[in-house]
């Protein structure tokens, strides 16, 4: 008895899943991604906008789990959807130039996806002048 009340709840979620156009667990997919964004000169105070455009190239749905920006002056977003496969996703990322140094500066993001390697690095750069 104790096995059919275990086996059948496992066996009903089995079943729910077949048939879904859902991302299965452990394909891995390649991408495409340019790995600079150059914002060339900026002024201090002024906020740094960038793009990251990703192609998934490989034959599964490019699953972007999360964006980690090097430091708190730089924010990212992911897309939330998967990305099929040939289809372009975009990864959106700010710098806070009030919260910088003034200089050349280099703040970078990491782009944990189901790909191999799992984590891609991008880089925004830029000069930062006072005013």
């Amino acid at each position: 008895m104790k096995k059919i009340v275990f086996f059948l709840p496992v066996f009903l979620f089995l079943s729910a899943c077949e048939g879904s156009d859902s991302v299965e667990v452990g394909n891995k997919t390649t991408m495409q991604v340019d790995p600079i964004f150059d914002a060339g000169v900026v002024v201090k105070g002024e906020k740094v906008k960038a793009e990251f455009i990703v192609r998934n190239t490989g034959k599964y749905p490019l699953v972007i789990a999360e964006v980690k920006p090097s430091c708190s002056c730089t924010v990212g977003s992911k897309p939330e959807d998967p990305i099929k496969p040939g289809e372009e996703g975009i990864i959106k990322a700010e710098i806070d130039t009030d919260r910088t140094a003034s200089g050349v500066i280099s703040k970078t993001l990491r782009i944990v996806a189901n790909t191999e390697p799992s984590v891609t690095e991008v880089a925004i750069k830029a000069t930062v002048k006072s005013n």
